[in-house]
């Protein structure tokens, strides 16, 4: 829930005085695309690209643009007294539209007095980190495990950033409580579930029923008092014209709100606009509340075990490396889905990492009973009543094994599903099943194509064989040939087996299968042997 009045965005000049009478509390600077980037929407990635995160590029900034600091307030009483000293500024050319928030350009009263003496603060990056350091930082490791940890500190939301979103957030809430006192506006998704990383969209939710609740009060006497209100056939419709309403004040009185796009005719009717000071890419919804407990449920796994979310991140980061998800939307594979994914493997170990959802709703009580729509999202919320693990398989076989189960998952009779964790026969001919986890008549993986989820499966499957090789010979520390994960994210896999294909020759991936299978073998062999030597050994 955005937190009314506890936080501010500011822009501050990049020279600063010395000495300043104003006395800010818990300053927090960010270094954002703000005003220097005029859409924060990255240009798209060739095929084939190890896009991991941005190049090293640092945008030249005017005096003028400086930086962006949140600074947040004790007390909502703080804030309105800053708010009250601010005034809309006057634009000699061109008119403003007057609206009172919590985004602030902070300036000079007489720039003639201002130092040319930069400022020595330290900023915190809210973009993920560049290709070229991240293939240094796996170089440099010391284990794949200590790979997967790294790429997960590097890319994970900040507190700072999870912080802004939040005061994204209040923005919007900011303008729909014109329209509708009470309402708040909260994020949702990659956001808050800990899967999100540094530069992902920010999702939002407004939510209405508070203002229900707040209105069901008890009147004595015999007579009941109820607001008028406008008549609408359906919910759909309803939602339809909040968001249009909403969406057309976001386009013209919205704060550095831009490129604002009403899609009210999709399944999940949506806003969606690029926010210039964060740089948020942005989706407003409403009447999505599967989605918030959807968050929730992914929250738990995530803080389950410290090994969810390496491997999480890790299979995000090979699949936009070998361009298996993308920003458009198309026949790619989500995140989302590729989250479910891991989940469901780590339900398979022996013994289980994850619970199955099912277990989780067992165990659940009266205060965590939930009904939406018909379906039931039920499911324990106190992490402490959830047994940990007894798994301690390493985040290097972990990932040699995900890589291999899924390789040779039958995708074409199989479907998957994390409410029982087990496979189960697909209800239809899509190439992809993932049951939806609480609207189960649904595939959330039903845009895949034939062709993406082959590449997906290549790929798993000569990954898979270059950690086996590597773990029988690994490069040495001193060389510098990428090795373990860096290895994987290199695009020549997926390039030689276009290659491959248009010359004609025998499919890579069933050469790679056909090793897989002679390691096994070879596996299974030296293991037999070495069982017998030690079982022979005292009777000789």
């Amino acid at each position: 829930m955005a937190v009314r009045g506890v936080g501010l965005l500011t822009r501050l000049p990049l020279c600063v005085q010395r000495r300043s009478r104003v006395q800010l509390p818990i300053l927090r600077l960010l270094s954002c695309p703000g005003t220097v980037a005029a859409d924060p929407r990255r240009e798209e990635q060739p095929s084939g690209s190890a896009e991991t995160g941005s190049e090293d590029k640092t945008p030249k900034k005017r005096f003028s643009e400086g930086l962006y600091a949140v600074v947040e307030f004790c007390q909502k009483e703080s804030v309105d007294s800053l708010q009250n000293g601010a005034h809309t500024p006057s634009m000699s050319t061109e008119a403003v539209i007057p609206f009172r928030s919590r985004y602030f350009n902070l300036k000079l009263k007489n720039p003639s007095n201002q130092t040319s003496q930069q400022s020595h603060i330290q900023c915190s990056n809210q973009l993920p980190p560049s290709s070229k350091k991240i293939f240094e930082l796996l170089r440099c490791a010391e284990s794949i495990d200590d790979q997967l940890n790294s790429l997960l500190k590097e890319f994970q939301l900040t507190e700072e950033n999870t912080k802004l979103r939040y005061l994204t957030c209040s923005l919007v809430e900011d303008i729909a409580a014109a329209y509708f006192p009470d309402c708040t506006v909260r994020p949702f998704g990659s956001s808050v579930n800990t899967f999100g990383k540094l530069g992902c969209d920010l999702d939002m939710f407004l939510d209405l029923d508070e203002i229900g609740k707040l209105s069901a009060v008890k009147t004595a006497g015999n007579f009941l008092m109820e607001f008028q209100v406008k008549n609408i056939p359906s919910g759909r419709i309803a939602t339809q014209k909040i968001l249009s309403v909403i969406g057309e004040c976001l386009d013209h009185f919205g704060p550095g709100c831009v490129g604002v796009q009403k899609i009210l005719n999709a399944r999940c009717p949506l806003v969606r606009f690029s926010h210039h000071a964060s740089g948020f890419q942005c989706d407003l919804t409403t009447n999505n509340r599967i989605a918030l407990k959807s968050s929730e449920l992914l929250y738990i796994y995530g803080a389950l075990d410290s090994r969810v979310r390496a491997l999480v991140f890790t299979v995000r980061c090979w699949a936009r490396a070998h361009s298996l998800t993308s920003s458009i939307p198309g026949a790619w594979i989500t995140n989302f889905s590729l989250t479910m994914i891991v989940i469901f493997f780590l339900q398979r170990r022996s013994p289980p990492i994850l619970p199955t959802l099912d277990s989780l709703k067992n165990l659940a009580g009266a205060e965590d009973k939930c009904i939406i729509e018909g379906n039931n999202c039920t499911f324990i919320r106190d992490l402490s009543r959830i047994k940990p693990s007894g798994n301690t398989e390493t985040l290097e076989l972990l990932l040699k094994e995900f890589f291999e189960y899924f390789g040779n998952f039958a995708f074409n009779k199989n479907s998957i599903n994390i409410r029982q964790g087990k496979e189960q026969n697909k209800p239809d001919s899509s190439p992809l099943h993932i049951q939806n986890p609480f609207e189960t008549s649904l595939n959330i993986s039903k845009n895949v194509s034939q062709s993406q989820l082959q590449k997906f499966v290549d790929l798993a499957r000569e990954s898979a064989w270059i950690l086996q090789q590597e773990g029988q010979d690994r490069p040495s520390p001193s060389s510098n040939q990428p090795w373990g994960l860096a290895a994987l994210l290199l695009p020549s896999i997926a390039n030689g087996m276009a290659l491959a294909r248009k010359k004609g020759k025998k499919p890579i991936n069933e050469t790679v299968k056909n090793l897989l299978e002679s390691i096994k073998s070879n596996s299974a062999e030296n293991s037999t042997n070495t069982h017998r030597k030690r079982t022979t050994s005292p009777q000789t």
